[in-house]
């Protein structure tokens, strides 16, 4: 991956509902603004030349997400980084503990070590597919909890825990109808969609997961999207002793729907099954066979955007290439 150029300043930025707070590297400038459209333009007008700035903020399921449009739309370079990575680089230099205002630092602090590459914010149209298939996650997470516990309800409480369920099995059809009609309306999308729908084990779910929270798809080469979605295995070699190899980070959203998508694809994929059967067959454990069997699943797939090529073309090449 290309090293990127060093910025004059590094901005980490520390989102909740109702405040920004911001710090400033190496400076050590700060700034406590409304989360609203006016404390962005403050933001904005109180450092500096925007181009020559790296924005740092952490993904929080979505609230990043408008600020992080606002500040790229002003010419910023915005980079929404792992949470937990920026966690254990707070521990590894001393911060244990947490405020808004030391997350902040920690954030432009982690932004000047790490330089982290930053990534395309999504905008307009892709903002709300995200925000949307947001809201898809956070219903079949509600309903799975409540059918959970309706194992353990009284009787009496019953019909009020299975009424709850139906209203929210109703509200997802009408989340899946709805954005089903957007991807259709939009001409990109719709294309992009069928093309990965040309994989078998790749449903409705599946591609629109990787379209809005993986835009980086066709755009890297295969080692850095395995790399960015978790599924490359790193080494854990110390000395003479060789450790097993582990697959870590990424984006875990990405990673859960491309790993229930590879599970269907070792029984209806002749490619990928195949290859999970000789993994098998060669004596590796089925969770590191399902585990390169997702590391080659996304690498054919990623090389199919890059290319617009469908499945059918792609694959023979690809099949006796782990």
């Amino acid at each position: 991956m290309k090293q990127q150029e060093p910025y004059a300043a590094y901005l980490g930025i520390d989102v909740s509902k109702a405040t920004l707070d911001v710090a400033e590297r190496p400076t050590g400038q700060r700034l406590t603004v409304p989360n609203q459209e006016k404390g962005v333009r403050e933001l904005v007008a109180s450092f500096g030349e925007p181009s020559q700035a790296l924005v740092i903020l952490e993904a929080t399921g979505g609230l990043e997400l408008p600020v992080a449009a606002a500040l790229a739309e002003a010419g910023f370079s915005v980079a929404i980084v792992n949470p937990r990575q920026v966690r254990d680089f707070a521990k590894a230099t001393g911060k244990l503990a947490k405020t808004d205002r030391i997350d902040a630092q920690t954030l432009a602090h982690f932004g000047e070590a790490i330089k982290p590459e930053p990534r395309p914010v999504p905008e307009g149209e892709a903002l709300l597919f995200k925000q949307m298939l947001s809201r898809r996650r956070q219903l079949v997470e509600m309903i799975t909890a409540e059918k959970n516990r309706l194992s353990t309800t009284p009787s009496a409480l019953r019909k009020e825990v299975q009424a709850h369920i139906a209203w929210m099995q109703e509200s997802l059809a009408k989340v899946d109808d709805e954005l089903g009609k957007r991807i259709k309306a939009s001409p990109i999308w719709r294309a992009s969609e069928e093309l990965l729908r040309t994989a078998k084990g790749v449903g409705p779910v599946c591609s629109r997961t990787l379209l809005v929270d993986l835009p980086e798809l066709g755009k890297l080469d295969r080692k850095e999207i395995a790399a960015l979605v978790g599924v490359a295995p790193f080494n854990r070699d110390s000395g003479k002793l060789k450790g097993k190899r582990a697959v870590w980070g990424g984006r875990g959203r990405v990673r859960a729907v491309l790993y229930m998508a590879t599970l269907s694809a070792t029984r209806s994929n002749p490619v990928i099954a195949a290859f999970y059967l000789r993994l098998l067959a060669a004596g590796k454990p089925k969770k590191v066979a399902l585990t390169a069997c997702m590391h080659k699943f996304l690498t054919i797939l990623n090389a199919m955007v890059k290319h617009g090529t469908p499945w059918q073309k792609v694959a023979p090449q690809a099949s006796g290439a782990r």
